[in-house]
C-alpha cells in the first residue's frame, strides 16, 4: 500500500462533473490498495471572482482581509469533493489548511510554510478515510491564529509539503496538460511532453514562465527528495516525473525557510574576455558565439548589458589554459563587427582580464527571496571584494571578483550563509563546454547532479511580466551592489536578472558602470521611484525603466560538453532579426532579454531551433 498525495488545479475541478470525475479518480485510486491524501484548489476562476470583488469594494484591500476572503474559494471545492466521495461510498473528510495543520509565517499574501502537525491528518488517514485539504492557506503560529495564503499558485506548494511532511510515497500533481512539455503549449502546440526533467531545470523552468509547477513546489520536492510527478486530469497517461536524489537528515520544521543556500563554490581558474562596444543589433552575438563553437572554446558565463547609443558589450569568461585560443577568436572577428566605413575606430575593442575568480551561492531555497543576493552582495562587500561581473539564475548567484580575492570571499560567504568547509570535487560547467574542476564548500544536502548529457535543451520558457530597470554610472567599488540590492530586499521587491556593464568610465575621478536587472511588472515603477529617491545621495546616475521587455530563456542540463548551445540560441534570433537587448547564463540556463512585441515569435524560433517539436499538437481545455 502507497501513501499518495493528489493536486488538482482550479480546471480540474471547475464544475460539477468535474468534481465528480475527479472523486472517480481518487476512488479508484483507494481501490487499488492505496491511502490518499487531496489538495484541492478554488473551482475554475473562484479566486479571480474574488479578487475582482474585493477590487470593486476598494482600489487597495486589506491584505489580511484579502487572505481571508480567497480562502474561501478552496473551502467550496473540498466540501463538494468530499461530498462526492461519500456518494460513492468513500469515506472522506474536508479540511481546511489551518484544520489540517499547515503552519506558516505570519505573512500575509504570501506566507511560507513553517511546519506541518500531521497528528490529525494521520489519524484520519489510518481511519481508512481520504483527506481532502484545501490549498493555498494555513494559519499563522502566532497566537492569534491568522489565516494566510501561500500566494498564486501555492496549491503546488501545499501538496508537496503535505507529502514531505508525511513521507509519501509521491506526489501526484494534476493539470489541464499531460505533464511537462518543452514550452507553453497555449503558443506553440507541437510542444513535446517529456518522460522526466530534474528538479534543478524545473526550478529554472518553473520561474521562468512554465506555470505547470509552482517554483515553491519544486523547492520543496527538491530539499525533501519528495517524487513528483505532473498528470492529466483528463487521462491515465503517465505524465513527467520531477527527479531529485533524496537529501538525509533535513529537518521539517522551518520547512520552506530553513536554509536558502546550500553551497559556495568558487573556481579560480578563469579569465575574462570582452568586447567593448560591438554594433547593437541582431546578430552580432550570434557571429561571435558561432565563431567561438566552431573553435571549440569552452565559454562559462556570458553576460550582454544594457546598450549605451549604438553600441553594446559582451563579455565571458574562460578557463586560463584556453585564455589565447579565445582572445584569438575574439580578436579575430572584431573587425568584422566595427563600421566598415571607419574600420580602426575603437569600436569592438577586445579586453582580457587575467587573475579573476568566479565565486557562486546556490542553493534552491533562494527562489523569491530578494535578500538572499543582497545578503551575498553585503558579505563581499564587507569583506573589501569588489564586485566585477554577476550572472544570476533561479539557484544561483555567481560573481566574478580579483583572484586574490577568491579565498577571502570564499571564507566569508560560507560564515555569512553557515556553510560548513569541506572541499569537494563537483564539477562546474559552461554552455557546450568541456567540464571544468571547481572547489565547492557544501551543507547537507548536496545538490543533484543530473546524468544524461543528451539533449542539450530541454525546455523554452518565455516570461512577459518583467520589467528592467538600468543605473547609469554607479561608482565601481565595494558595497555599491549591497547598497542597491539590500534597498530593493528591504522593500520586499525580488530581482531576476543582474547586469553589470563591462565598460567602465572614470567620472570626476571615480570609476563608474552602468548596471541593469529586472524585476516583476508590478513592482518597476515602485522599484524605480525607491531608486530614484537615493539615487543623488549615493552618487548615482540617472534610473531608467523599460516595462516593454520579455524574456527568453534555455535550460538544460545537457548543454554541458556540447558546443554551440548558445551560438544555436542566438543565431535563431537573428534569423528573425530579433536584437538581444541583454544575456545573462548560468552552467544550464541562458536568457536573452527582446523586445516585448518579440516575445513570442523568439520562444516559437528557438523551440523550432532546437529541434523540440513532437509529432501531436497539444489542446489545452478550456
Amino acid at each position: 500500500m502507497a501513501l499518495i498525495v493528489q493536486k488538482y488545479g482550479g480546471t480540474s475541478v471547475g464544475s460539477v462533473e468535474r468534481i465528480q470525475a475527479v472523486a472517480q479518480r481518487v476512488y479508484k485510486t483507494v481501490k487499488a490498495g492505496n491511502s490518499l491524501v487531496v489538495v484541492v484548489s478554488a473551482m475554475g476562476k473562484t479566486t479571480d471572482g474574488l479578487v475582482k470583488l474585493a477590487n470593486e469594494i476598494s482600489p487597495n484591500p486589506n491584505r489580511r482581509e484579502m487572505d481571508m476572503l480567497l480562502s474561501t474559494g478552496e473551502q467550496v471545492t473540498i466540501a463538494l469533493l468530499s461530498m462526492a466521495l461519500q456518494e460513492l461510498g468513500q469515506p472522506a473528510i474536508s479540511m481546511t489548511g489551518a484544520q489540517v495543520g499547515i503552519v506558516t509565517e505570519a505573512e500575509h499574501s504570501r506566507a511560507r510554510i513553517l511546519h506541518i502537525e500531521t497528528t490529525r491528518l494521520t489519524r484520519h488517514i489510518k481511519a481508512g478515510k481520504v483527506v481532502v485539504v484545501a490549498g493555498f492557506q494555513g494559519i499563522s503560529s502566532a497566537g492569534e491564529m491568522e489565516i494566510t495564503t501561500l500566494g498564486r499558485g501555492g496549491s503546488d506548494t501545499s501538496a508537496v509539503a503535505l507529502a514531505a511532511a508525511l513521507q509519501a510515497n509521491f506526489c501526484e500533481i494534476y493539470t489541464d496538460v499531460p505533464g511537462i512539455l518543452t514550452t507553453d503549449p497555449r503558443l506553440v502546440p507541437e510542444a513535446q511532453l517529456m518522460d522526466a526533467i530534474t528538479c534543478n531545470e524545473m526550478l529554472e523552468l518553473a520561474s521562468l514562465g512554465a506555470k505547470v509547477l509552482h517554483p515553491r513546489a519544486v523547492e520543496i520536492a527538491r530539499n525533501y527528495g519528495v517524487p513528483l510527478v505532473v498528470r492529466s486530469s483528463w487521462t491515465d497517461d503517465p505524465g513527467t516525473w520531477v527527479t531529485s536524489t533524496r537529501p538525509q537528515g533535513r529537518s521539517l520544521i522551518n520547512l520552506e525557510i530553513a536554509r536558502p543556500v546550500d553551497a559556495v563554490e568558487f573556481d579560480n581558474n578563469q579569465a575574462r574576455v570582452a568586447l567593448l562596444r560591438v554594433p547593437d543589433k541582431p546578430g552580432v552575438a550570434a557571429r561571435l558565439f558561432g565563431e567561438i563553437a566552431r573553435q571549440k572554446v569552452d565559454v562559462d558565463l556570458i553576460i550582454q548589458s544594457i546598450h549605451e547609443g549604438n553600441s553594446n558589450d559582451i563579455a565571458f569568461t574562460v578557463t586560463t589554459p584556453i585564455l589565447k585560443r579565445a582572445e584569438a577568436v575574439a580578436a579575430a572577428i572584431a573587425p568584422a563587427l566595427r563600421n566598415p566605413s571607419n574600420p580602426k575606430s575603437e569600436e569592438a575593442e577586445v579586453m582580457v582580464e587575467h587573475n579573476i575568480a568566479k565565486v557562486s551561492i546556490a542553493g534552491a531555497g533562494m527562489i523569491g527571496r530578494p535578500g538572499v543576493a543582497a545578503k551575498m552582495f553585503a558579505t563581499l562587500a564587507e569583506a573589501g571584494v569588489n564586485i566585477q561581473m554577476i550572472s544570476t539564475s533561479e539557484v544561483k548567484v555567481s560573481c566574478v571578483v580579483d583572484a586574490a580575492d577568491c579565498d577571502r570571499a570564499v571564507t566569508a560567504l560560507s560564515t555569512a550563509f553557515e556553510i560548513e568547509a569541506g572541499e569537494d570535487d563537483a564539477g562546474t560547467r559552461g554552455h557546450g563546454d568541456a567540464e571544468k574542476l571547481s572547489n565547492t564548500f557544501f551543507a547537507s544536502p548536496r545538490l543533484p547532479v543530473s546524468a544524461s548529457p543528451t539533449p542539450p535543451v530541454r525546455g523554452i520558457a518565455l516570461d512577459l511580466n518583467q520589467a528592467r530597470l538600468a543605473i547609469r554610472q554607479l561608482p565601481d567599488k565595494p558595497g555599491m551592489a549591497a547598497k542597491l540590492f539590500g534597498l530593493l530586499a528591504q522593500h520586499n521587491i525580488s530581482v531576476d536578472m543582474i547586469i553589470q556593464s563591462q565598460r567602465c568610465r572614470v567620472i570626476d575621478g571615480i570609476p563608474r558602470r552602468d548596471i541593469a536587472f529586472t524585476v516583476s511588472r508590478m513592482d518597476g515603477e515602485n522599484a524605480k521611484q525607491l531608486l530614484t529617491q537615493v539615487a543623488a545621495e549615493l552618487g548615482w546616475g540617472e534610473v531608467v525603466l523599460d516595462s516593454a521587455i520579455a524574456k527568453v530563456s534555455i535550460v538544460g542540463t545537457g548543454m554541458v560538453g556540447q558546443p554551440g548551445v548558445a551560438a544555436k540560441m542566438f543565431d535563431a534570433l537573428a534569423q528573425q532579426q530579433i536584437n538581444i537587448q541583454m544575456i545573462a547564463t548560468s552552467e544550464i540556463k541562458i536568457s536573452c532579454v527582446v523586445a516585448q512585441e518579440q516575445g513570442v515569435k523568439a520562444l516559437q524560433a528557438i523551440h523550432t531551433a532546437f529541434g523540440l517539436a513532437g509529432s501531436e499538437k497539444f489542446v489545452v481545455p478550456a
